[in-house]
């Protein structure tokens, strides 16, 4: 619809922006870099952030980031996952049905690991979405699975996604302490200020291809304002104000439009 109006060639604001397109802060650059580094080492690696502020992103950039002749990358993301469904998640992404039993299956881990890593000669990542969900039963068992062969190699790269709380509620506690002991690396993902703020929207428009200024300097100190740099509420922001501005035949989108659009199309 406003697509057109404003001569565009892709949807700016949408979830499906191509991985190589998609804007880069200088703490998802940092995060994005410790990762590589903690894949690469096989490390014990914690991120956190506030529900819309990158975590995603960031997980689909890290993945586009690691060489796939040289990792497989393993992927969970369940808020009941419990020790046995962990083991069996990522034996079915490597094509093993899973044992019955846990330790059968966490050896039967291992051994393919083995085999990963002194057949062919690759490394496991295994990222953990949504991990402030688990319970410290399943945040145990990373503790368990690291400890291999007397502590003296990790088997693989264990990176714990999830929102502040993992951290700040669960890790930080004296119960969690074990596991907090064999964290390598935490990063956390801040929200975009203002002048990042600004740089995420210009990376937007230019992957739809606009070629014409549509947000006034004021405009962009509403939506900062208004989203309090966070990037989902800057998409949800920007994606109503332009529509609003395509329904009203404006081109170009003002603080007063943007205040507009908060006030009366932004629910919660």
């Amino acid at each position: 619809m406003y697509e057109q109006f404003f001569d565009m060639k892709h949807t700016p604001f949408t979830r499906n922006v191509p991985a190589d397109q998609l804007f880069e802060s200088q703490a998802m650059r940092e995060t994005l870099g410790r990762l590589c580094y903690a894949a690469d080492r096989q490390l014990f690696a914690v991120v956190t952030a506030e529900p819309g502020c990158g975590k995603s992103t960031l997980i689909r950039r890290f993945y586009e980031e690691l060489p796939k002749e040289k990792y497989i990358v393993l992927y969970l993301s369940d808020s009941k996952l419990t020790p046995r469904w962990f083991y069996k998640g990522l034996l079915d992404q490597l094509g093993l049905e899973s044992r019955f039993y846990r330790g059968d299956s966490k050896r039967q881990l291992q051994q393919e690991i083995e085999i990963i890593r002194g057949v062919r000669h690759q490394k496991v990542v295994c990222i953990l979405d949504e991990a402030h969900l688990l319970e410290k039963e399943t945040l145990e068992e990373f503790r368990f699975l690291l400890n291999y062969r007397f502590d003296s190699m990790s088997p693989m790269a264990v990176v714990l996604v999830g929102q502040t709380e993992l951290w700040e509620n669960k890790l930080k506690l004296q119960r969690y302490a074990a596991v907090r002991q064999r964290i390598d690396m935490y990063c956390t993902l801040p929200h975009l200020d203002r002048s990042e703020t600004e740089q995420y929207i210009a990376s937007h428009m230019d992957y739809s291809g606009c070629t014409q200024e549509v947000f006034t300097a004021k405009a962009l100190d509403e939506i900062h304002k208004a989203s309090a740099g966070i990037p989902r509420m800057v998409n949800r922001i920007c994606e109503k104000a332009l529509m609003y501005a395509f329904q009203n035949q404006k081109r170009l989108i003002d603080d007063y439009m943007i205040k507009f659009v908060v006030e009366h199309e932004m629910l919660g």
